[in-house]
């Protein structure tokens, strides 16, 4: 719970030299919500806190800052009426007639007091910090949105690098995170304050939330002094509540579009007779002659918002404008989305691709999303026919908080920003995760997530060569040396009905299964179920979906061959052959370093799980050159293996000894006296 302070405690708090924006908000937030009676909703505050930053921003422009230091509380009150009255008529499209300031004279000095910076500055985004003190949980998830943190916001806009004369819109704004960015873009490449006014006028936003449309608007006003323009509207059907027509786009269309558009297969995103105008609204069929995806006359009945999105993107952009846009990264990499990848690649030339990690839309505790996203830039295309563009590929691990929205040191996203500018500029002397260039070719089956193209990969792949011969898995299966298979989910019912073991993903562990699985089936399902799985000892078990288990392998063992597995496991079975694999080899191989990052790399995102899928068919997997010392492997984990099958004889009598003792003494104690 917040704390409520109280005017003398927060006299003293700051100096103005040492006033940090957020933590002064903070201050007044909580000053406010104990001391406002009757409205302590931060929406409410927030407005009051609004009023008193655009009276702070018009006494800079006039260079009447005194007035805001007046040190009588009621003549202070009196001289901000006095300026908010002029804020009123200049900005109506934000303050409604007859609108006041609310706060009592001892209020506004002391929000005035902890306030002690200025709106206009060029060094942050002091209404970016209120938005997020203020508006906090209620406002930061709405219908599938989430607010851009800032350094995404600004990442995206420096790689996209709008003009200050080019037109910039977010048909997704929020609360203007992506038009306040571009502010601080030109700010920081030298535009001078008193310009940036005649900037605010092309920047353009859109939003069905009228709450998030009113912040935009003042997010921007506040930040740049400008107008920009703001509605309230559905960018998919572009009608406004009332159903009419927004404002008519730029002639052939505009310069940049910068946009987080909300995600989620659960979310409308438009009626049937909007979404009968969208093209990626409908069924696409794979023709596997041409390799291609074609689109067919059918509609779909629902279709993520994110996928429509793609689409009003590209079509509000002139040729030869700039799209960043956020994206879940199964948007881009899934097998069912591919089409959308080839939508793109057909109207526009991909630019760079940057993946985020899992936390970035964490904001604190249980709030937000750990769904990954990327950052995707694309130019469309002048013309028709697909430009052999190199594309810039990196993938951050760390974004400067955790999975608790609690900040940490490590960030990578400031050395991609550095590397991507060395790219441009032909400068990137190093490949690594964090930037590294793909050619048009190089892009395999429309898949554009960075981790996919890991270039580290190779090189250990080429460095293993040295020493083993690599096999292709896919080969491997084609030529009958491996079969694959996957298992059966038989539904919570099953659970509990005997003893005979039903793995799971987490029954997994350490090459072994566990011989007390935390459920068991009764003979009955399993006689249902194990002509079909037909699990034999030496067969290898292999997680395919999940979140952290993904590639953890085990071996079936004679004593623990009666067992069904569920659908999230791969069993591999190695067959008899000339090439010298056997159980054990194999399940070395598949526990590499080098074969464990390929399955990192190539795990994509799928709702709310990852999946290995068929690319378990591209792994390389090492195993030694040496006849020798294959042999010495296998009998090593022979060893392994019987000296656990003692081990757990020991255990189960070591169990029975114990409870036979305590059903000795319960004996003696139901018998003595």
């Amino acid at each position: 719970m917040n704390k409520a302070i109280d005017a003398s405690e927060v006299q003293l708090s700051l100096l103005p030299e040492q006033v940090n924006p957020r933590k002064a908000f903070r201050d007044v937030r909580n000053y406010l919500a104990g001391r406002f009676v009757g409205s302590t909703r931060d929406t409410a505050l927030l407005d009051e806190v609004v009023k008193l930053l655009f009276c702070k921003l018009i006494a800079e422009r006039e260079g009447k800052k005194e007035l805001l230091k007046i040190e009588a509380d009621v003549e202070r009150a009196k001289a901000v009426r006095e300026i908010f009255s002029k804020v009123r008529d200049e900005f109506s499209e934000i303050f409604e007639d007859g609108a006041e300031v609310l706060l009592d004279p001892e209020s506004i000095r002391v929000v005035l007091d902890l306030c002690a910076f200025d709106v206009s500055s060029a060094e942050s985004d002091a209404v970016g910090d209120a938005f997020e003190v203020f508006v906090g949980s209620e406002s930061k998830s709405r219908a599938g949105q989430f607010f851009t943190p800032r350094i995404v916001t600004d990442l995206l806009v420096d790689v996209v690098s709008p003009k200050p004369n080019e037109t910039v819109i977010d048909p997704a704004c929020g609360a203007g995170g992506f038009l306040a960015s571009t502010i601080r873009h030109h700010l920081a490449n030298g535009i001078d304050l008193s310009n940036i006014s005649a900037i605010a006028a092309n920047l353009y936003g859109v939003d069905k939330d009228s709450y998030l449309v009113n912040l935009a608007k003042v997010h921007i006003a506040l930040l740049s002094g400008g107008h920009p323009k703001v509605e309230s509207a559905d960018s998919i059907s572009w009608k406004n509540a009332q159903e009419k027509p927004l404002s008519e786009i730029p002639e052939g269309g505009y310069d940049v579009v910068l946009t987080n558009p909300p995600f989620g297969a659960r979310i409308v995103s438009g009626s049937a007779k909007t979404l009968s105008q969208y093209e990626l609204a409908r069924k696409w069929r794979y023709n596997s002659e041409s390799c291609l995806w074609e689109k067919s006359n059918i509609s779909k009945p629902n279709v993520p918002p994110q996928v429509v999105f793609v689409e009003r993107c590209l079509g509000l952009l002139k040729e030869g404008g700039r799209m960043g846009i956020v994206v879940p990264e199964s948007l881009i990499s899934n097998k069912s989305h591919r089409y959308v990848v080839q939508y793109i690649r057909d109207r526009a030339d991909i630019t760079a691709v940057l993946g985020m990690p899992d936390e970035l839309f964490k904001t604190s505790g249980k709030g937000g999303t750990h769904t990954k996203t990327c950052l995707l830039v694309a130019e469309k295309r002048e013309g028709s026919g697909r430009k052999r563009r190199p594309v810039f590929m990196a993938e951050a691990k760390w974004c400067g908080h955790d999975s608790r929205a609690r900040s940490i040191e490590k960030n990578d996203l400031p050395k991609i920003s550095e590397n991507y500018t060395n790219w441009v500029n032909g400068r990137l002397s190093e490949e690594s995760p964090l930037g590294f260039s793909l050619t048009s070719e190089e892009i395999n089956n429309n898949v554009l997530c960075p981790h996919y193209y890991d270039p580290k990969i190779d090189e250990e792949i080429e460095s293993a060569r040295k020493h083993s011969e690599i096999l292709d898995f896919g080969s491997l299966v084609e030529s009958g040396v491996l079969d694959i298979a996957t298992g059966d989910e038989l539904g919570k019912l099953a659970y509990g009905t005997g003893s005979i073991p039903f793995i799971r993903t987490s029954d997994i562990s350490n090459w072994e299964l566990k011989h007390d699985a935390k459920h068991g089936v009764s003979r009955e399902i399993y006689e249902k179920f194990c002509r079909k799985q037909d699990v034999r000892p030496g067969d290898i078990l292999m997680v395919k979906d999940g979140t952290y288990l993904i590639g953890t392998c085990a071996m079936v063992t004679q004593e623990s061959a009666e067992l069904l597995y569920q659908s999230h496991i791969y069993k591999i079975r190695v067959n008899a052959n000339e090439i010298g694999l056997t159980p054990e080899i194999l399940l070395v191989g598949l526990s590499t370093n080098i074969v464990q990052r390929q399955i990192r790399a190539k795990r994509f995102t799928m709702d709310i799980i990852d999946s290995l899928g068929d690319r378990i068919y591209e792994l390389k997997v090492p195993i030694p050159k040496s006849k020798k010392k294959r042999k010495e492997i296998s009998a090593s984990i022979e060893k392994a293996f019987e000296a656990r099958r003692e081990a757990r004889k020991l255990i189960v009598q070591a169990k029975a000894m114990a409870n036979g003792g305590i059903e000795e003494s319960l004996y003696d104690l139901r018998n003595s006296g």
